[in-house]
């Protein structure tokens, strides 16, 4: 079977740090931090108080007032970066799109934590008759994706994928698959997360897992640095619009770049440490090339998963040292997530936007808060400031609780 190329054709985006692509993508440039104190929710009791929040969002400029209120906050995002994406790729201007062929493929690794939370506590304090009936499909991590479907009429495959921080990534890959084989012409993949609320700011606060740097928001994220003390809690949704080459040459489209391979992999050793020496993120990286029929040498640039914990950090450095060899020293590496905290399952869809972009300016992003060096972390990270590269050939990864890798790679358009 021939299989056929994929390309990214539209990408939509909100974040901590704007409520479109491009002007996230500007502030990323620029250094800017979109990290604050809490304002969802009172956090006064919680050991961490920051956070990463989508700001100035109204989910009624992207549906009603009845729509909104059955929909949970990770939803709501996810159907305003589907708008944005489907809105870049001018699918809606074609007079003949198939929409039996147009899948629908959205992660998220909680899915509605903050409708889970209030219809629990309805149950605790009024007894389960106060329950919602919308409860179950609000909560659900499918219902993004089930959403988007039935907003465009969208009948292709639609499904969602939950592998917690490697859930959007492994939704690209999944359409990345799936337009090779021939099954559909366009795939919108990506991920979405909301769970900045109290449940899930103080269950990852048990875990010991979220910096308590509260007196300085903006530096608490610190990839790869020193001093880092554990991740910052991010919101938003990343959407891409992938289709397969002849579709989008057969109708004009600008294409961003190609979604050249994927690999995936399991670290199958514990539920929240990564493997020693990222062994799992090895095999990702490692067949993420293969896939894509890349050789390592031809790599230039690496979106880490680079969350500001001691373990991953210092694991996946090791991991690209592994896989590399001598080459990791000619390597850019940078961490989206040291500016707009830890999206969870939202971050490889937002963080493979970010790869397109910097290809077609010729700039990466700057790994910011990079003020101690840590002899475990010895890359190249790009600290604190941008740097102007061209950029033919990158990866991203993106790492889950319970081992999960999601590794993805993208290659600038050629015919």
């Amino acid at each position: 079977m021939l299989l056929k190329r994929a390309v990214v054709t539209g990408i939509g985006a909100l974040t901590p740090l704007a409520l479109t692509i491009e002007e996230t993508w500007q502030k990323l440039v620029a250094g800017k931090s979109g990290i604050g104190e809490i304002t969802l929710f009172d956090a006064s009791d919680h050991k961490t108080k920051i956070a990463g929040e989508v700001k100035g969002f109204d989910p009624l400029d992207f549906m009603d007032t009845k729509e909104a209120r059955h929909m949970d906050r990770f939803c709501h995002l996810a159907m305003a970066a589907a708008a944005e994406a489907v809105k870049d790729a001018e699918l809606e201007k074609m007079p003949k799109l198939d929409i039996e062929r147009v899948a629908v493929i959205v992660g998220s690794g909680i899915g509605g934590m903050t409708t889970f939370t209030a219809e629990a506590n309805k149950l605790f304090e009024r007894g389960p008759s106060r329950i919602s009936p919308f409860f179950i499909p609000m909560m659900i991590s499918d219902m993004a994706a089930g959403q988007i479907s039935m907003r465009y009429g969208f009948r292709g495959p639609n499904y969602a994928t939950t592998s917690a921080c490697a859930s959007s990534a492994n939704a690209l890959a999944d359409a990345w698959r799936i337009i090779q084989r021939g099954e559909t012409d366009v795939v919108i993949a990506g991920g979405s997360e909301a769970t900045v609320n109290a449940l899930g700011i103080g269950g990852f606060n048990a875990l010991k897992a979220l910096s308590t740097r509260n007196d300085e928001p903006e530096k608490a994220s610190r990839p790869f640095d020193k001093e880092r003390n554990g991740f910052v809690m991010g919101e938003g949704s990343g959407i891409l619009v992938v289709e397969s080459l002849e579709h989008a040459q057969s109708r004009g489209a600008k294409i961003y770049g190609e979604l050249a391979g994927a690999g995936l992999s399991a670290d199958a050793f514990h539920i929240t440490m990564p493997a020693p020496e990222g062994y799992g993120a090895q095999l990702a990286m490692k067949r993420c090339m293969e896939n894509a029929g890349v050789h390592p040498e031809e790599v230039q640039y690496i979106n880490a998963h680079g969350t500001s914990t001691p373990a991953n950090d210092k694991n996946e450095s090791i991991a690209i040292r592994k896989v590399f060899g001598k080459h990791a020293d000619k390597l850019a590496v940078n961490s989206t997530k040291s500016m707009l905290g830890h999206l969870l399952g939202a971050s490889g869809a937002i963080e493979a936007a970010v790869i397109l972009l910097s290809m077609r300016d010729g700039i990466l992003h700057p790994t910011v808060n990079q003020e101690f060096a840590d002899p475990d972390c010895d890359l190249d990270y790009v600290p604190n400031k941008s740097r102007k590269q061209d950029i033919n050939i990158s990866i991203t990864n993106s790492f889950g609780f319970g081992g999960h890798n999601a590794c993805l790679c993208l290659r600038r358009f050629e015919k």
